[in-house]
């Protein structure tokens, strides 16, 4: 795996989208939820069959990267440099590309909660790549012009079968009849890591979801790794109790 190398136009991520990535949060100069964007990168790698990671280096190499106590790092792994084609053959070393930047500031969205309306787009479905963050976001990038078109805090993304999936960047939760719930990421959207660790806090139940099963929901948040769990105060006409939500905080953030 070469770390940081001159970037090319063989890059198969430039060409195809060819890797995966992780954000990091880095929250008193140390890697927050490391063991599961580490955990999250090994089966990515698996899945899209390509070379092993060395995930003492990878670790090394993320904690040098890290220039501020409080800040973001992205790591970008690339299969490699390589030929014309999508045929992969002949790539021995994956690319690892690391940076960092300033962390955002989500006080008032973790203290007051956000307001979400319904995407338009929809989710394609394809099992083999639900739940890797892989390196083609096209989606993604639409789904925030979308956004940027409306007054909404964020948006919530349902798939092409009508199914509740996620947001535009983050995953989803909500409290209905005593019980916190997510939705399957076996189809589409992006397993998230902070996901991962209230799937082991809260033993939620996932399933397939309507946006009308919402509508029934006492309460409703998002997450991710930057900015952990956040509130949703109204989904469209909905208005939420934010009252389950803050035990929820209680528990996981910092």
């Amino acid at each position: 795996m070469q770390i940081n190398p001159e970037l090319t136009t063989s890059d198969r991520s430039f060409n195809y989208g060819d890797g995966l990535f992780s954000t990091v949060r880095v929250s008193r100069g140390q890697l927050q939820l490391w063991p599961l964007h580490l955990n999250r990168l090994r089966q990515g790698v698996e899945r899209l069959r390509m070379p092993a990671i060395d995930e003492q280096q990878l670790t090394a190499a993320a904690e040098q990267a890290i220039t501020a106590p409080e800040q973001v790092l992205k790591l970008l792994l690339s299969r490699g440099a390589g030929g014309r084609g999508y045929a992969a053959g002949g790539i021995s070393e994956s690319h690892l590309h690391l940076s960092v930047a300033a962390m955002p500031d989500y006080q008032g969205w973790q203290q007051q909660g956000i307001r979400v309306g319904v995407a338009e787009l929809k989710l394609g479905c394809q099992p083999v790549l639900a739940g890797l963050k892989h390196n083609n976001r096209l989606e993604q990038v639409m789904l925030k012009a979308e956004l940027a078109t409306t007054d909404w805090d964020d948006l919530l993304v349902l798939d092409s079968q009508g199914r509740v999936t996620e947001a535009t960047a983050a995953n989803l939760f909500f409290y209905a009849n005593g019980v916190w719930h997510t939705p399957e990421l076996d189809q589409a959207g992006v397993a998230g890591v902070m996901r991962e660790h209230l799937l082991a806090q809260l033993q939620p139940e996932q399933g397939y979801y309507s946006l009308a099963q919402l509508q029934d929901a006492e309460a409703l948040f998002l997450c991710n790794a930057l900015m952990q769990v956040v509130p949703v105060r109204q989904l469209a006409d909905k208005v939420f109790d934010l009252g389950p939500v803050r035990a929820v905080q209680t528990g996981v953030m910092d």
